[in-house]
């Protein structure tokens, strides 16, 4: 169950990775046409307000069609075979069971307590999706949904028919299929949503009210849950979801960021809810901190060597936003200092939070710049300054409290390892190995990493599924006993390895896509191979 979270978690960080981008142009066009920021070049009408409005609208693209981007993603990650197909199917059945939910409550809505004759949007619990007036199901709707076609899609996408039904075997059968397990499902959710909507709101002012303690115990179960896999099922329920806000954090933030930008109110009160965005704060400022601690405690000659690693990792937590392989680069060596992180980053957000500090932060300082430091600013510049000032402090404190944990305990970070190589290995290791006579196949600049992969978990027969999240290459393999040593990974580069029964996860980096599609590539080679070489009879 474990390894079928996890990989439904790595699934559901693909549509997320569009998120960055768009949030990114979001509050730059908003904060270009805040007259306060950029003056009266900026009022309504004006060449330069109309353009950034336009570029506003293609912003706001990945938002508003959020429901769609998670109804394709999973099948993109989820299915086992014929992923393109998986995702058609996806959009077809969720179109249809928005129609049914649709239709149902334009006949019946009042025997469901629902008033569908409101406009879509605001408090109403309606939404238009694609076109269609529905329930405002967010994204539990279209994860349910496509999940359940993902299921479909695995059962019945190879399922055979007579010769003269096959018109309906393949995509068709399994949108059929669909088709008829909606029905249901759209009564269900007439009856049973505007109750979840409910209760929904009555946890939305729960939170909102459950103060610093509640803002402690978010960012520290999604800090720790890193190492699973499953802190997406923390942050996106608040960051994307109807958590605390309809749409979630992000999408309101970005929606009221000139209005919060141009108020003198403090911001804690216009946005009370914004507490529960602040779990991105430690990705900033820690890694400042904890590479410090490494660096300091080091052994002198392997000093060089461990700042080399500690750069690159600690300055994509920094700039990016993405932890993972610099968290990585310590959980497995010291797991107890992975424990003191999520707890000094809970910490920290619950600290800017008692001092005021609220809103979507942003992940990584360059969309920090543009969704919060810039425009807020303006008005609220003693909220920045806290924010920054406690996130410094909290720089220090973290080089302390880790350089002492090190020392107390003799924890071998990285540069304290007890053997004479640190197994952080670079491309000239690699390469000196290929001379050896393991060459990888070539096929592109992921290749050579993705062979060496392949042969560390034990061959093509080996491996039982493949996927990938954000940083790590997600395999199932059939017997863990043929998988080698961390070590053989890394000698490709790999920041290390997650071992979980017949579950191994290898941490790539950010280029993980492009090594699981050259992996994925190399599989396919070596079952050609086999093929080949199994119909191939002897000369007699």
């Amino acid at each position: 169950m474990m390894q079928k979270l996890q990989r439904f978690g790595g699934a559901m960080f693909t549509p997320v990775l569009l998120f960055a981008f768009s949030g990114i142009i979001l509050a730059i066009a908003i904060m270009l046409q805040n007259t306060l920021i950029v003056g009266d070049i900026a009022t309504a009408g004006t060449m330069w307000a109309n353009f950034w409005s336009i570029v506003e609208s293609g912003g706001w693209t990945v938002f508003n069609q959020m429901e769609l981007l998670f109804v394709i993603g999973l099948p993109l990650g989820l299915a086992k075979k014929a992923s393109g197909r998986a995702a058609l199917e996806s959009v077809v059945v969720y179109m249809t069971f928005n129609n049914f939910v649709g239709k149902i409550l334009d006949l019946m809505g009042p025997t469901f307590g629902v008033d569908f004759t409101q406009e879509a949007g605001g408090d109403s619990g309606i939404k238009l999706i694609a076109g269609i007036k529905t329930l405002d199901t967010n994204l539990i709707g279209a994860i349910l949904v496509a999940a359940i076609v993902v299921w479909l899609h695995n059962r019945f996408f190879e399922t055979k028919l007579p010769d003269f039904l096959g018109i309906f075997q393949g995509s068709s059968l399994v949108v059929m299929i669909g088709f008829f397990l909606m029905l249901p499902l759209a009564f269900l959710t007439a009856w049973g949503w505007p109750i979840i909507q409910g209760l929904i709101s009555s946890m939305q002012g729960f939170l909102a009210s459950s103060g610093t303690l509640g803002v402690w115990l978010y960012v520290f179960l999604e800090r720790l849950l890193i190492p699973t896999g499953m802190h997406h099922f923390i942050y996106q329920p608040f960051i994307y979801g109807p958590a605390v806000v309809e749409g979630g954090i992000t999408a309101y933030w970005l929606n009221n960021l000139s209005e919060f930008a141009s108020s003198t109110a403090p911001l804690k009160e216009l946005f009370p809810a914004g507490g529960f965005g602040l779990h991105n704060v430690s990705k900033i400022f820690a890694p400042l901190g904890i590479a410090a601690a490494f660096y300091a405690t080091a052994d002198p000659a392997k000093k060089k060597k461990t700042l080399a690693l500690l750069i690159p990792t600690a300055l994509t937590a920094v700039l990016a936003g993405i932890t993972e392989p610099f968290e990585f680069t310590f959980l497995f060596i010291a797991p107890q200092l992975f424990l003191i992180h999520a707890a000094l980053a809970a910490t920290l957000g619950a600290t800017v939070y008692a001092f005021g500090v609220v809103g979507d932060v942003g992940s990584g300082l360059i969309t920090m710049l543009t969704q919060f430091i810039i425009p807020m600013s303006i008005n609220h510049l003693g909220t920045v300054l806290t924010l920054i000032g406690t996130g410094l402090a909290f720089s220090v404190i973290y080089f302390f409290v880790f350089r002492f944990a090190i020392l107390k305990f003799d924890i071998k970070t990285p540069g304290r390892e007890l053997e004479e190589d640190v197994k952080m290995y670079s491309k000239k290791d690699y390469r000196e190995r290929q001379a050896n006579g393991k060459t990888a196949s070539a096929g592109g600049a992921y290749a050579s990493s993705a062979a060496h992969y392949l042969e560390g978990l034990g061959g093509t027969a080996n491996i039982a599924d493949v996927n990938n999240c954000a940083t790590r290459l997600r395999v199932s393999v059939k017997d863990e006993n043929l998988v080698k040593e961390d070590s053989f990974f890394k000698a490709a580069g790999a920041h290390g390895v997650v071992r979980k029964g017949k579950a191994f996860q290898i941490i790539v980096g950010l280029d993980v896509p492009q090594v699981r599609d050259a992996f994925e590539d190399e599989m396919k080679r070596n079952e050609v191979l086999a093929d080949t070489d199994s119909q191939t009879e002897p000369m007699v």
